[in-house]
């Protein structure tokens, strides 16, 4: 298993309609996005779960295309798209790991007076600070 994996998608443009991901190499890897950030977020998202399932199912991961090999058609454009798989797979794991922090007394205190759940808030600040959305 790789960690990281780069795959070419074509991103298709259609009059009224979100704009088309797929994966020439993976079929039945595909999403959309209203605009080309949101396309090539959910793009590489589509990839990793694509790839993880494929993984988890002992699916041989195919090389990617070259870009010069894949015929396009009209409103049609590649991207490369790449995914980091220990981050994927950590995500769909949603395993726990320990972190030890370092907190003033007096805050600390102030916390368990409120009873203030550490991890949820750190876990919050942490998605907050890294503009997660999701998780």
């Amino acid at each position: 298993m790789a960690d990281r994996y780069v795959f070419p998608a074509v991103l298709t443009y259609e009059e009224g309609y979100e704009i088309a991901v797929t994966f020439p190499d993976l079929p039945g890897c595909a999403t959309s996005g209203e605009d080309d950030a949101e396309a090539l977020a959910m793009g590489k998202e589509a990839l990793g779960l694509h790839l993880w399932g494929m993984e988890l199912d002992g699916d041989d991961i195919p090389s990617p295309s070259k870009i010069k090999d894949i015929e396009l058609e009209d409103g049609e454009v590649i991207a490369m798209v790449e995914v980091y798989m220990p981050s994927v797979r950590l995500a769909q794991e949603n395993k726990s790991v320990n972190r030890t922090v370092t907190l003033p007394a007096w805050l600390n205190a102030r916390a368990l007076e409120q009873g203030v759940n550490f991890s949820q808030v750190l876990q919050d600040a942490l998605k907050k600070g890294m503009g997660i959305t999701t998780g």
